[in-house]
């Protein structure tokens, strides 16, 4: 099975034009559960003598990061995306479908050495589906591996039918890494944003980073490619009430020329070579693809409005 995405998404493009949305949840969660050499259950190593990182810069060079989740720094910009954002010491954060944690081995260190508070709105695990429930506890039990890296991270869920993510109006930041378009193909795209708004206090931010389909394209609403039109991403989150703070060219990429065969998964990291559900391609050509690199992604800052008016 294939890394999906550098672990903190989830690949789901489809192999027929519709899918159930259970059906694109299930796949998700087996995707999203899936890292190379087992990295979600890899033991984190010891934070800094000082018991964690209090900077983002020292998060981002902590050696218990995977060496497979640093070498992506480059693409990801973790740092620059973090600042850009507005993530400071004490917050409190939701991070929205973290998946096997790759920003999770970032920001939860840095909160917990800070006074701050991580909330990981994970899967919604439903009983008849096993797969769902493994995902989830493989992400809490690598948390509880090392509560002293990892502070007190608090687990809750983001699905068709699950409740608030955070108490109401207490979150200081909400991130959306990469797992927009896989909302809209479970039709709970318009949820994600109604969630994070109820979830923020007002003047909180919603952080988002998303593979950047062309401008002027029609708009799949299941983002089959995984792809999605910025004006589309700005549409669903002021529909919701947010405002579009800013837009930073941080995670660009304008070598990609979004056609690849299959979606975007046909990039680095996950470099497929088939239909999803099909045996790898032994003959594919992955050299015009790897050349490209990762996805261009938009990289997007929405504001709750305040309450007053200054």
């Amino acid at each position: 099975m294939s890394d999906a995405g550098g672990r903190d998404e989830v690949d789901l493009a489809r192999p027929i034009p519709i899918l159930s949305r259970r059906s694109v949840l299930l796949g998700a969660v087996a995707l999203g559960a899936c890292s190379p050499r087992g990295a979600a259950e890899a033991p984190a190593k010891k934070a800094a003598a000082s018991g964690g990182p209090d900077t983002i810069e020292g998060a981002v060079a902590g050696d218990w990061r995977l060496p497979a989740d640093r070498a992506r720094d480059a693409w990801r910009h973790p740092v620059e995306s973090l600042k850009f954002w507005g993530l400071k010491p004490g917050q409190t954060v939701v991070e929205f479908w973290p998946g096997a944690g790759w920003y999770t081995d970032i920001v939860a260190p840095f909160l917990a050495a800070t006074g701050g508070k991580l909330y990981a709105a994970n899967l919604q695990a439903d009983p008849a589906d096993p797969v769902a429930a493994q995902a989830v506890d493989a992400y809490r039990r690598k948390l509880a591996a090392n509560p002293r890296l990892y502070g007190q991270v608090e687990i809750t869920a983001f699905g068709p039918t699950s409740g608030p993510v955070a108490p109401a109006g207490t979150a200081d930041l909400v991130l959306f890494l990469r797992n927009l378009h896989n909302w809209m193909a479970a039709g709970i795209a318009e949820k994600a944003f109604r969630d994070a708004f109820a979830a923020l206090k007002p003047g909180g931010v919603l952080g988002v980073e998303e593979h950047r389909a062309n401008v002027g394209a029609v708009q799949d609403v299941l983002a089959a490619d995984g792809y999605v039109q910025q004006a589309y991403v700005v549409k669903l989150a002021q529909e919701a009430g947010f405002q579009l703070a800013a837009a930073s060219e941080i995670n660009a990429n304008p070598k990609d020329t979004k056609d690849h065969p299959f979606g975007v998964w046909t990039l680095p990291p996950v470099r497929r070579s088939s239909p999803r559900g099909q045996p790898d391609d032994p003959n594919f050509d992955h050299a015009r693809f790897d050349a490209i690199g990762e996805s261009d992604r938009m990289t997007l800052r929405f504001v709750k409005p305040s309450t007053t008016q200054p």
